[in-house]
């Protein structure tokens, strides 16, 4: 659907707002990234990214800024996991595993630990109807929560299981990670948030974890630090 050109230019787009929470000019684009086109010629293939819905522009004299539908062909098609540091994984390991034999402390810990490797609101159910989170003041660290109905929005989830449920059962089953960029994630006033989420399951047991933050994340970043937490908690779990 796009030429390689397109393709390399929308990666530079996303990866720069993601840096920035700026909306992307064509200079900047030239200045930042070695992609051998002219201010003009950016421009050019930003209207036609435009046209096929991956770009918009907020207003008419800013740069442009990527959609849900350029998130996703992101994740799906262009990002690269990155891998988490072996002393990351020993500190994550270490800090769950007093906690392994109590599933509400094991759950609230494991919060704590992936809301500081995140920098995002992270969440965790049960489905008996347990909720815990931790870093709810990290949704201010972002600038699209600084409007107080969005932000109201992010927290009055945390109150609410049934909501994180409807969230988490919005989707078909069969995936081992799910990402719900703006409008698909059922509850109003998160057009601009994500939340990245896994279920988990030991023995009879089973529930989800989940991150809250912007739809610019740093997903490459963040989505192996979920798959991990999730491989850890199922590991520890064990115990139960």
């Amino acid at each position: 659907m796009l030429t390689e050109r397109q393709i390399e230019l929308l990666q530079a787009i996303i990866d720069d707002y993601i840096n920035t929470a700026e909306p992307v000019g064509s200079v900047e684009i030239v200045r930042n990234h070695n992609l051998h086109c002219s201010p003009a010629t950016i421009r050019n293939e930003m209207a036609k990214l435009i046209d096929m819905g991956f770009l918009e522009m907020l207003h008419t004299s800013s740069g442009r800024v990527p959609t849900k539908m350029a998130y996703k062909m992101y994740i799906e098609e262009m990002m690269q996991e990155e891998e988490l540091p072996v002393l990351q994984e020993v500190a994550l390991k270490q800090r769950l595993w007093t906690n392994r034999f109590e599933v509400e402390k094991l759950l609230r810990e494991t919060t704590l630990a992936m809301s500081e490797a995140t920098g995002c609101l992270s969440i965790a159910t049960t489905n008996e109807g347990f909720v815990t989170y931790a870093g709810a003041v990290n949704v201010l660290e972002y600038k699209e929560f600084w409007d107080i109905d969005i932000a109201k929005s992010a927290l009055r989830i945390l109150d609410s299981y049934e909501i994180l449920d409807r969230i988490f059962q919005s989707v078909a089953l069969g995936q081992d990670i799910y990402t719900l960029i703006g409008d698909e994630i059922p509850t109003e006033n998160l057009q601009k948030g994500t939340i990245i989420f896994t279920p988990f399951k030991i023995g009879e047991k089973g529930g989800y974890l989940a991150v809250l933050g912007p739809s610019r994340l740093n997903y490459s970043r963040i989505i192996p630090i979920v798959k991990y937490t999730k491989k850890l908690l199922e590991e520890l779990g064990g115990s139960w």
